[in-house]
This record gives C-alpha cells, sequence and structure tokens, in this order.
C-alpha cells in the first residue's frame, strides 16, 4: 500500500492473530484505516468498478470479517474514503485561510494549501478527484458541499476586507466558488493526462488570475 499518511494512517505494524489483549475498538479503528488506504490505492490502479471486497481485504490483509465489521459494503467504505478526503482537504484550506492579514496573501495561502495537500499523495489524490466520480450522487454531493464550504468562508473573509482601505467592493460567494471549480478542473485535467503531474504549475496562473478578478471589482 501506499504510504497515505496525510489521509489515512495504516498501523505501521501488522496486527497480532488470534487471541490478544489488544483494545476491540483501537483493532477496528486499525482495520478501518487499512481498508480505506488499500480501498484508495486500488481505485486508484483500476478504477472503482472493477474493485472488490475481496481485493479490498486481500490487499489490506485483513478477513472479511473485519471489513464488514466496519463497513456495511463496498459503498460505505467508498463513501468513508471521499470523506476523509473531502474532510482533510477542508480542514488544511480553511487553517491555511485563518492567518493572512492581506487579501493577496490570503489568495496565496488559499492556492497553495489546496495545491500541497492533494500533491501529498497522487495515488488517493487521483483516486478521490478522478475514479471516485463513478461513485454516483453521494459522493458528488460530499464534492459540493466542500467546495461551496470553502467558497463561504472565502466569501466571508472577502467581506471583512470590504470597505477597508483596500478598496474592495461586494462580490457574490458564487465568484469564489467558480474559483475553486477552475482549480479542480483544472488539477484534474493534469492528473488525467500526466501519471507525474505538477501540479503546483497552477499557482501562479489562478493566483495571477484570481487577484486580478477579486481586485479588479473594485
Amino acid at each position: 500500500m501506499s504510504e497515505a499518511v496525510v489521509f489515512f494512517s495504516p498501523p505501521e505494524r501488522d496486527l497480532p492473530r488470534g487471541r490478544h489483549a489488544l483494545d476491540p475498538g483501537a483493532v477496528r479503528a486499525a482495520h478501518r484505516e487499512r481498508i480505506l488506504a488499500a480501498f484508495t490505492e486500488l481505485v486508484a490502479d483500476r478504477g472503482l468498478a472493477a474493485v472488490t471486497v475481496a481485493d479490498v481485504v486481500k490487499s489490506a490483509a485483513v478477513s472479511r470479517t473485519a471489513f464488514y465489521a466496519v463497513f456495511a459494503d463496498l459503498s460505505a467504505c467508498a463513501d468513508a474514503a471521499y470523506e476523509r478526503f473531502v474532510a482533510v482537504l477542508l480542514e488544511r484550506v480553511t487553517a491555511a485561510a485563518a492567518e493572512p492579514q492581506d487579501w493577496l496573501d490570503l489568495i496565496a495561502a488559499i492556492i497553495d494549501a489546496y495545491l500541497d495537500t492533494i500533491c501529498s499523495d497522487l495515488v488517493v489524490t487521483r483516486a478521490m478527484m478522478l475514479e471516485m466520480d463513478a461513485a454516483g450522487r453521494p459522493a458528488r454531493k460530499r464534492r459540493r458541499q466542500a467546495l461551496t464550504g470553502i467558497a463561504r468562508f472565502l466569501h466571508d473573509r472577502h467581506t471583512e476586507w470590504v470597505g477597508r482601505d483596500c478598496g474592495l467592493k461586494p462580490l457574490p460567494v458564487e465568484t469564489f466558488l467558480g474559483f475553486l471549480y477552475a482549480l479542480r478542473q483544472l488539477s484534474c485535467d493534469l492528473l488525467d493526462e500526466d501519471p507525474e503531474p505538477d501540479l503546483r504549475s497552477l499557482r501562479e496562473p489562478m493566483f495571477r488570475w484570481v487577484s486580478a478578478a477579486v481586485l479588479g471589482s473594485r
């Protein structure tokens, strides 16, 4: 399995087999992380439709019993993996946006946090941003919720600056949502076209576009 240390944290060593004194909750948690990491790598390699429970338990080195102890089915596993990816991305982007006191610094911080996070594990990113489109409405709904949440956060931060000496004018939340959709789609295109994409190459053009659009609102 890949070293998915940003999104998933499988145990560093194998869990003991048979009778042992480990806490059952800790064992289930360890199995869950191992399963999520294995599922994500398989999806990135084969595509969602080609992955089965048998594939996941073999790759994760757990039993079917262990799988069904934490997930009702493969769809529940897929939902959990995507939810984790979205949660980590949202956490890192909003954390990066909490500090800057200058609008241009905020734009740069958001773009950097987004790109740094998805660059941290291209296996996970490729699985979640490309292959999980086949997961249907639940995955699309989570994607919309995540992007909308970040857009609203940016809109609120922008609103704080409106009326200050910087001369910014109000902008609708859809403006920031559009920026995020553009960044996501450009990232997906690079992931789809290149096995080793230079995602950080998007930083400069995105920064120029977003800053020009926002400052141009004055």
